[in-house]
């Protein structure tokens, strides 16, 4: 693959201040990209974007909720200002939450719903005009195994990453008249400070060690392990170029094996 296959393209990256996030920014960026980078942690956001311009790119770094619509519309005002436009947009910012559905909190519903699902079709609507306007554009959004499968005690985080693919797949059908490829990564438990919160809700409701709460969580790959932020960075990588062209409208596991799909 060519070390600079994404010369002169735009990214943005959402959730882009630690984890996978800051994984596929730098990736891109290494790829040759100029990248933006959003989350609400303005500290660690700026050191992400540091770092993307120590490679010799253009880094914007801008604050935003993206649960916010007036804040996201502000985001690809700055964007535009700033990089002259995008040309590949990453929609990694989310979380997770459980509880057992008797007596499940309204508010966690919504809450994960708004996170996991309606932030996507915010920023997405938001940037896909642009694209739109000149006849290209890479659109990945990550989602889970969770967006193909259920799961004890997470279904309000399964049902909105359902519903990402229900949407990746409707708008990979709308723009394609517009060279615009719209895909999704699923990922399994990857090694980031979001597995850990898991690793630590585990080890406070059942009594185990960290380490023994960690190591369940491997087993659930048949690799018997967690998957690297970097895995996903260099799928989001090629997805991003224009050989990937004719993916489109998919959900491309990266879990070891756990979901084969």
């Amino acid at each position: 693959m060519d070390k600079l296959a994404l010369a002169g393209r735009r990214a943005v990256v959402t959730g882009a201040s630690r984890g996978i996030g800051a994984s596929i920014a730098l990736a891109l960026a290494q790829a040759g990209a100029d990248v933006a980078v959003t989350a609400r942690s303005e500290v660690e956001l700026e050191q992400v974007a540091e770092q993307i311009r120590a490679v010799g790119r253009r880094s914007l770094a801008v604050s935003s909720d993206v649960t916010d619509p007036a804040q996201v519309e502000r985001l690809a005002a700055a964007v535009q200002a700033g990089l002259g436009g995008v040309d590949i947009l990453v929609n990694n910012a989310g979380g997770g939450a459980s509880h057992k559905f008797l007596n499940h909190p309204d508010e966690l519903w919504q809450r994960m719903l708004l996170l996991n699902l309606t932030s996507v079709y915010y920023v997405t609507k938001a940037f896909v005009p642009a694209m739109v306007e000149q006849r290209w554009g890479r659109i990945m959004t990550i989602a889970s195994t969770a967006a193909k499968v259920g799961g004890r005690y997470i279904a309000a985080y399964t049902a909105a990453k359902h519903g990402v693919l229900g949407l990746i797949r409707s708008l990979a059908l709308e723009l394609a008249p517009y060279q615009i490829t719209v895909n999704a990564v699923c990922p399994g438990y990857v090694d980031t400070p979001m597995t850990q919160a898991t690793i630590d809700n585990i080890v406070t409701r059942t009594g185990m060690s960290e380490a023994q709460a960690r190591e369940s969580l491997e087993k659930t790959s048949p690799q018997q392990r967690l998957i690297n932020p970097d895995e996903i960075a260099a799928l989001v990588v090629f997805l991003a170029q224009d050989t990937s062209y004719g993916i489109t409208g998919q959900a491309i596991n990266v879990d070891g094996g756990t979901v084969m799909a």
